[in-house]
């Protein structure tokens, strides 16, 4: 399942730069790639051009055969860039952020820090088990319990 998330995550990515992270709830990474791929369009496009033609397939014609292949590798670039980014983090390899960095307990799934008061993990809806009494605690529960029911 991982593995299909990530897949489909990506290929979002490939289509619409920064959704693929958007769905990751990466909102920094999202708004840093959508962006670059708005800001990247109204420098290196015709807007112009494109802006005055009829229709859409008369402007998707002249985004085209206007740009370079230049300004062509670019926007590929920006693509292709956001949506392996966005697949490795779905996979779980976010760069520089290690399970050591977190300061309570993390998601045995997504490794992403938990909310205790939980018995999910808000970010990829994983179940979680309650943690198992120790030995000590089941005991004097039992006890406990035993001096009540005596009295």
């Amino acid at each position: 399942m991982t593995w299909l998330r990530a897949l489909v995550i990506g290929g979002i990515s490939l289509l619409v730069p920064g959704a693929g992270h958007a769905l990751l709830r990466d909102w920094l990474r999202a708004f840093a790639f959508g962006g670059l791929f708005i800001v990247a369009g109204l420098f290196f496009l015709p807007t112009a051009e494109i802006a005055a033609a009829d229709s859409f397939a008369d402007s998707m014609t002249i985004a085209t055969q206007e740009t370079e292949r230049v300004t062509q590798f670019l926007f590929s670039f920006i693509a292709l860039f956001a949506a392996i980014d966005a697949t490795f983090r779905a996979l779980g390899f976010p760069p520089g952020r290690s399970s050591d960095d977190a300061d309570g307990p993390t998601c045995p799934t997504c490794g992403k820090e938990l909310d205790e008061d939980l018995s999910f993990c808000h970010w990829c809806t994983t179940r979680l088990e309650s943690p198992p009494a120790s030995e000590g605690e089941t005991a004097g529960a039992v006890n406990a319990t035993d001096e009540s029911r005596n009295h």
